[in-house]
């Protein structure tokens, strides 16, 4: 069975030609030009991945709030934004929301496929339970990788799923540098260096709102990062 794609964009004719694109590589793609038909198709049938626009129409923050929505849904879904704007606060907005990938549409459609197809290999590999060690801990940090779950000293962390990846990749082996691409193979999924980088300064986000004084997560500058274990 194909995988099943939420494609939202409000522009008619690139919405057409990406939808093609995709179909021609065999996945099954339900097309939206904006943010309330799109919640209404996810409430029909939630998709195996979301592609979401920004600006919507004359809804110029519509995408931000669809993905909100997506991510009340499902935690595991991947969503994807694919937009003209690139600027770092949109990046960065977009990484707040949970966003598991944010990509400017001068991106060939050989790496969308890419991106695509490496995330929904991904949520597969999560869905059929292929994690051998279901259980981590590390200091105060403890992970289950059964159910994508995470907390810092007793409180529960929203990651979302390429997060959780990487704060398991480097808890880990706690002390060792993780390159940015060996982050990014743990969290299958293709992205590159400054989206691992948005993905790391969330993910400190999220813990320091639960610790002040937070600082298991190191860079090691010029080479990657690493878990500095208590």
């Amino acid at each position: 069975m194909s995988a099943h794609i939420l494609l939202v964009e409000d522009d008619e004719t690139l919405a057409a030609n990406y939808r093609d694109a995709l179909r021609e590589r065999g996945f099954t793609v339900t097309l939206c030009g904006d943010r309330v038909s799109a919640q209404a198709a996810a409430e029909v049938r939630l998709p195996d991945l979301a592609i979401v626009d920004i600006a919507l129409g004359k809804d110029l923050e519509g995408g931000f709030e669809l993905c909100r929505w997506l991510r009340s849904q499902s935690v595991e879904l991947p969503v994807v934004f694919l937009t003209a704007r690139d600027q770092d606060i949109d990046i960065v907005s977009g990484f707040r929301l949970g966003a598991d990938d944010y990509l400017t549409k001068n991106i060939s459609l050989l790496h969308l496929q890419a991106r695509i197809s490496a995330l929904l290999a991904r949520s597969r590999a999560v869905r059929d339970g292929s994690n051998q060690e279901t259980q981590l801990t590390r200091g105060d940090l403890r992970l289950n990788s059964e159910r994508l779950e995470a907390s810092w000293k007793s409180e529960p962390l929203a990651l979302t799923v390429t997060e959780y990846w990487i704060v398991e990749a480097l808890a880990r082996y706690p002390g060792q540098v993780r390159s940015r691409g060996q982050l990014m193979e743990a969290a299958n999924t293709v992205l590159d260096d400054s989206t691992i980088t948005s993905h790391i300064k969330r993910i400190r986000r999220k813990f320091l709102e639960i610790d002040a004084e937070f600082s298991a997560l190191a860079t090691a500058y010029g080479l990657g990062y690493r878990w500095l274990e208590s």
